[in-house]
């Protein structure tokens, strides 16, 4: 690539990050570092009315967590400072003003109330109301009044917004790095405003602006800005900018689960799973809405999901490391169709990087549940509970609901499991065993399911019979990780004690 890569994730601080954005921001990152360029952050904050407190900070801290870090940015500065857009305010005016002076835009002094007459009247014909060629000669504008009543206008103080001029019957040709060669002809595209009565620009011009400003190479950014796209190669035209004008790379929506329609907050709170990479309280109304990191999810975890959720390797590895996506990124392999989101194959992926991590890592995460529940036990216990049921578990909060037993000892019993595996005879059988195990001085794992075995096997016993019994006797239920781990982990004193509750309970309460 002859010139430098420079891209950004521009977000607008008006709620929290999608995950979908989240993607976008990685799919920047992967190229910028792909090819050593430069990846920026910048904060479009142009739609004052829209901003939401605290929207900002969460973005950042939001891709802080993920791992995305940024060359420059609103947070840590940089050579092209501001990053904020409203802090560039007085940038953008010139650029508005040289277009019009060229005759590309024009002063529109149309009302709220003037446009909102105009929508009925076309609605009133079935029609949709699109300011433009079509009809802009018939509106309140510089283009429909003459020179002095527009510089009346003005001197008056009248409100007004600047509008681009979109040629009539022209072909607009958008080169795509995903799509193509996309072709739109002018006369379905209106006259947006680029500058607006509040002095603060538009989206459409001050994103032109600033990434001209800033030297961006690539805009690499979601398929709902596609439609915008001739807009801006128009206003890249108008500026005198088009041999500077970045490459478009438009990126495939993020579906819901069953693929009909774009993944939203909604979709998440009826399924049960974030779709916001840290929890999100709203300032207005309380709402909170999960996060990943929340929820439990590996960072490691979401960035893999989600570099796979548009983007195809070309190979059967699942798994990457950040370092190994950036060496694997291309926008060639980036599809045009949605993606849709797999909340099962979400877990997957999670359950795959707790296997990956140390076992201290775990253990000091489980440790805080121990904590909350008041429980001290010695680190080298915990750690051998946690290898024992991590494989049984996508989340460390799991870890719990499959050992709580190590910690506790059972004050209930199963209904179920005693209906299902408790025998007229699993007292005596339970009672035999017990006293096998206590006379045992090897207490390995290893040692203490041969000698039971054994003993099982010479007394014609049925094994599935005994062990059934026996786990209930010391768990409270019929499921769980290797039984004589559990035993030799809790000793012999404390296998004593809970096989002789189990019985005194069981045969009080369940035995007929």
């Amino acid at each position: 690539m002859e010139k430098k890569v420079r891209v950004r994730f521009a977000p607008s601080p008006t709620g929290p990050l999608h995950i979908g954005g989240v993607r976008t921001a990685l799919y920047n990152y992967l190229f910028a570092k792909k090819y050593k360029g430069d990846f920026i952050l910048r904060i479009e904050d142009t739609d004052q009315s829209r901003l939401v407190v605290g929207a900002e900070e969460y973005i950042i801290e939001s891709l802080e967590w993920c791992g995305i870090k940024f060359d420059e940015g609103v947070h840590i500065g940089g050579q092209y400072a501001p990053y904020r857009q409203s802090e560039r305010k007085d940038i953008y005016k010139q650029y508005a003003d040289y277009l019009i002076e060229k005759g590309n835009a024009y002063y529109a002094f149309d009302t709220s109330e003037d446009l909102g007459i105009k929508k009925k009247e076309y609605e009133s014909r079935k029609q949709t109301f699109q300011y433009s060629s079509a009809n802009r000669m018939t509106m309140n504008n510089s283009l429909a009044i003459n020179d002095t009543e527009v510089k009346q206008k003005i001197n008056n103080g009248e409100p007004y917004v600047i509008r681009i001029k979109i040629p009539e019957k022209e072909t607009v040709e958008v080169n795509d790095l995903i799509r193509g060669k996309v072709i739109v002809n002018s006369s379905q595209l209106d006259d947006k405003v680029l500058f607006k009565s509040d002095g603060f620009p538009t989206y459409h011009l001050a994103n032109v602006v600033d990434d001209y400003l800033m030297k961006i190479s690539h805009v690499i950014r979601g398929e709902e800005w596609l439609p915008s796209a001739p807009l801006h190669v128009l206003l890249y035209r108008y500026l005198d900018w088009e041999n500077e004008m970045p490459l478009f790379a438009h990126l495939p929506l993020l579906l819901k689960p069953e693929g009909n329609g774009k993944l939203s907050k909604r979709d998440g709170d009826k399924l049960g799973f974030p779709v916001f990479p840290l929890k999100w309280t709203d300032p207005k109304t309380n709402e909170i809405s999960s996060g990943y990191r929340e929820s439990g999810y590996f960072s490691e975890a979401v960035i893999n999901i989600l570099a796979l959720l548009g983007w195809n390797p070309g190979t059967e590895q699942e798994i990457f490391s950040m370092e190994e996506l950036i060496n694997a990124f291309s926008l060639e392999r980036v599809g045009k169709s949605g993606s849709k989101f797999d909340p099962e194959k979400a877990k997957w992926f999670n359950h795959q990087y707790l296997l990956k991590k140390s076992d201290d890592e775990i253990v000091n995460i489980f440790a805080k549940t121990l904590e909350e529940k008041d429980i001290k036990a010695e680190y080298k216990y915990i750690l051998n509970v946690c290898r024992l049921v991590k494989e049984r578990v996508n989340f460390v909060s799991e870890i719990w609901a499959q050992s709580y037993f190590f910690f506790e000892a059972p004050k209930i019993f199963n209904e179920k499991a005693l209906k299902d595996k408790w025998k007229e005879n699993s007292s005596q059988l339970v009672a035999e065993v017990k006293e096998i195990i206590c006379n045992t001085e090897n207490f390995t794992a290893a040692h203490l399911k041969e000698t039971v075995s054994n003993y099982i096997l010479e007394k014609k016993y049925g094994m599935g019979q005994v062990m059934n019994a026996l786990r209930i006797c010391i768990i409270g239920t019929s499921i769980g990780p290797d039984l004589f781990e559990i035993i030799s982990m809790l000793g012999k004193e404390e296998i004593e004690r809970r096989i002789n509750f189990a019985l005194q309970t069981v045969n009080a309460k369940f035995i007929k």
